[in-house]
């Protein structure tokens, strides 16, 4: 499962994605308009801005912008920063691998064999999904719906 903390950060950039291009969106609007937690949100902005996705620019005209377009920024990317590794077991991970700690031996292990399957499957999703196709295709309500 993902954290609500993850779920929070792929509404919030579906809102920027959807804003008037160039306009930045205050964090009071986005908490708003995705009924998110204001204190919240701006932890996880600032997390986004440290990680390159988001820009923030002071002053009256101010906000939050997508640092790059929203076809360029995957689920896969999005997760992996806010929650970290996305394989359910740590010797499948990319990112953080690590021998599993009762491990007689990763090549006999049944376990890892299918959730090698499992891992390579959300990768091929995840990493292939961006935040543009989830606002763009007509099944996008529907990947919002699952994410509220």
């Amino acid at each position: 499962m993902i954290t609500q903390k993850a779920k929070y950060a792929l509404r919030a950039l579906s809102a920027l994605a959807q804003s008037e291009a160039g306009e930045p969106m205050m964090i009071s609007d986005i908490a708003t308009q995705q009924n998110i937690p204001k204190k919240f949100l701006e932890q996880i902005l600032l997390d986004l801005k440290h990680q390159g996705i988001v820009i923030s620019r002071r002053g009256k005209q101010g906000g939050y912008l997508l640092r790059k377009p929203a076809a360029e920024i995957t689920f896969g990317e999005i997760l992996r920063v806010i929650d970290g590794p996305l394989a359910p077991l740590p010797c499948l991970s990319l990112t953080a691998y690590r021998r599993c700690d009762d491990c007689d031996g990763e090549q006999t292990c049944e376990i890892r064999h299918v959730f090698a399957r499992v891992a390579d499957a959300t990768r091929k999703v995840l990493f292939s999904t961006t935040i543009a196709d989830a606002i763009a295709r007509p099944d996008g309500a529907e990947v919002t719906r699952l994410l509220a």
